[in-house]
């Protein structure tokens, strides 16, 4: 739903867009399938809330008749918790790069894509939802994407978020993001898995990710604002 859904805005958007530039280019939006393991220890660990909130009562109830996991979340009532696994393919890889190489503009791996595992040559779905930037480093790395774009809601990354001595991150290498990492700058839920996609990326063999939002995309493609971080082959 959100793949069909999101995809077809984003889809129709672009294509006004370029209509009005007279851009000859046509724009694909794809349901797109992404490998996991059946045994990623994701799977004992469900971490995910997906859904609606609900009261203590009515979640519990939940759970005895559908089996699901449920927790507290933000103070704000209960929801169902399913596993993240961790992605390793994309299932329409072939199909996404055929159509870049006829000149397509593909919108693909919507919201982490569809998470599904491998059982005998048989495709199955599973109950589960993919990080969507770890899903959308995946894809890059696979089509030999050089530079990454992680377009978010703040202009440029911040170590020391919201304390007196925040700072805003310029460019920084992949082991100083590593190390920033590791210090606890980026919240889990906000920028860390951010953080951890675009090192997922560039040890993948990326070169460059940019984080941004979406209306300084280009100011920061020029270098003049957002946050890169930049891989070994290109230090």
């Amino acid at each position: 739903m959100t793949q069909g859904e999101i995809g077809y805005i984003l889809q129709t958007s672009l294509q006004s867009a370029l209509k009005k530039k007279n851009i000859p280019t046509s724009v694909a939006g794809l349901i797109t399938q992404v490998l996991v393991d059946k045994h990623d220890t994701a799977f004992q660990n469900p971490t995910k809330p997906i859904g609606p909130f609900y009261s203590k009562e009515a979640a519990f109830k939940k759970k005895e008749e559908l089996g699901w996991d449920v927790v507290e979340d933000a103070a704000r009532g209960y929801r169902r918790v399913v596993p993240s696994p961790k992605p390793l393919d994309i299932i329409e890889l072939e199909i996404i790069q055929d159509c870049l190489e006829k000149g397509i503009i593909v919108i693909a791996s919507g919201g982490g894509g569809i998470p599904v595992c491998n059982e005998g040559g048989t495709i199955v779905g599973v109950e589960a939802v993919i990080d969507k930037d770890r899903a959308s480093a995946l894809l890059a790395n696979r089509l030999g994407v050089e530079c990454f774009i992680i377009s978010t809601e703040v202009e440029q990354v911040y170590i020391n978020f919201k304390k007196p001595n925040q700072a805003a991150i310029h460019k920084i290498s992949l082991e100083e993001a590593k190390q920033y990492l590791a210090e606890g700058h980026f919240l889990e839920g906000s920028m860390k898995p951010k953080i951890e996609a675009a090192i997922d990326f560039l040890q993948g063999g990326g070169s460059q990710v940019v984080i941004t939002d979406p209306v300084h995309i280009v100011e920061a493609l020029d270098g003049k604002t957002g946050t890169h971080i930049i891989g070994r082959s290109s230090l």
